[in-house]
């Protein structure tokens, strides 16, 4: 019996991305994700599993959603039209149907060929600017098979790619995406255990420890830090990270990202990922972002803010 090309649910498909990687890049966001960061920036990516986002402000309560619906599931709330999370089948004909974009399919199954095929349409882009394929989330690497067949073609193309990974992933399949990608970038939330269960719902041991085996296994991992004030951003933690990522040899720089308020609307139409209140925080302000980056920075690691 003929094995079936594995498939997988991608959420967006981001062109001319200049911060997931070197160059101009196409980012490939996947469904499902291990964590509940209180601070998500990416609710989309939480479930491994279509979604119907509503943009309540676009909706202009026509009614088209429930004729499309064939439960006709949608019903009249304040400020737009909804469904039941549990009776909805995101089939998405209700997205088909509204017409302002209200309503939003989230999650639409790709093969690796019609992916390959769509992202290398830019192949120009990545040959000119040294870019390439950045694959992200959620978490890729819940999706190991996808993952695996869209690297292997693309590197068979001679296209780069990246992988940006939280870490909490099989061992095995994370070690097989580092024979074909060619950089990572790799997700660091907080350096005690306690606090990351805390704020992601999930201790950091296996994290550490895979990112401790990866760069035993690949020689350009980019760590990756989301400063978010009156979480991680306290000096003894960031020392504690700068001296963790400066101790794994194959740490070629660390992108410091300041947290911001964008993911918050998001947060709220989708639900907080987890459960829990919701998530506000003061975004680190330029010179806290400086006098960060000078921890990094003495610790021997080149830095890099917003990037």
């Amino acid at each position: 019996m003929i094995a079936r090309p594995p498939t997988g649910l991608v959420w967006d498909v981001q062109r001319f991305s200049l911060h997931d990687g070197p160059g101009i890049r196409t980012t490939v966001f996947l469904k499902g994700c291990p964590l509940a960061c209180r601070w998500c920036h990416n609710p989309e990516g939480a479930t491994g599993a279509p979604e119907i986002l509503v943009t309540p402000n676009r909706c202009i309560e026509c009614g088209a959603c429930v004729e499309a619906c064939p439960r006709g599931l949608p019903s009249g709330v304040a400020g737009g039209w909804a469904a039941p999370r549990s009776l909805c089948e995101a089939c998405g004909r209700c997205a088909e149907e509204c017409p302002t974009g209200a309503r939003r399919l989230v999650g639409q199954e790709m093969t690796v060929a019609r992916l390959v095929e769509e992202v290398t349409r830019d192949r120009a882009f990545y040959d000119q600017s040294g870019g390439g394929v950045t694959f992200s989330g959620g978490e890729p690497l819940r999706q190991p098979e996808f993952v695996l067949a869209c690297l292997e073609a693309l590197s068979a193309l001679g296209v780069h790619t990246a992988v940006d990974t939280c870490g909490h992933v099989e061992r095995a399949d994370l070690l097989q995406a580092a024979e074909l990608a060619d950089l990572f970038l790799y997700d660091l939330k907080h350096l005690d255990p306690v606090a990351h269960a805390e704020w992601t719902g999930v201790s950091n041991e296996r994290i550490l420890a895979n990112v401790e085996a990866l760069a035993l296994a690949h020689g350009d991992i980019w760590v990756r830090l989301a400063v978010i004030p009156g979480v991680n951003d306290d000096t003894a933690n960031l020392r504690r990270t700068a001296s963790f990522a400066a101790s794994l040899r194959a740490v070629r720089r660390v992108s410091l990202l300041p947290y911001h308020e964008l993911g918050a609307d998001k947060r709220e139409r989708f639900g907080m990922p987890g459960g829990g209140e919701p998530f506000r925080s003061a975004s680190p302000s330029p010179a806290r972002m400086l006098e960060i980056a000078a921890i990094f920075e003495e610790a021997g690691l080149p830095t890099a803010i917003g990037a």
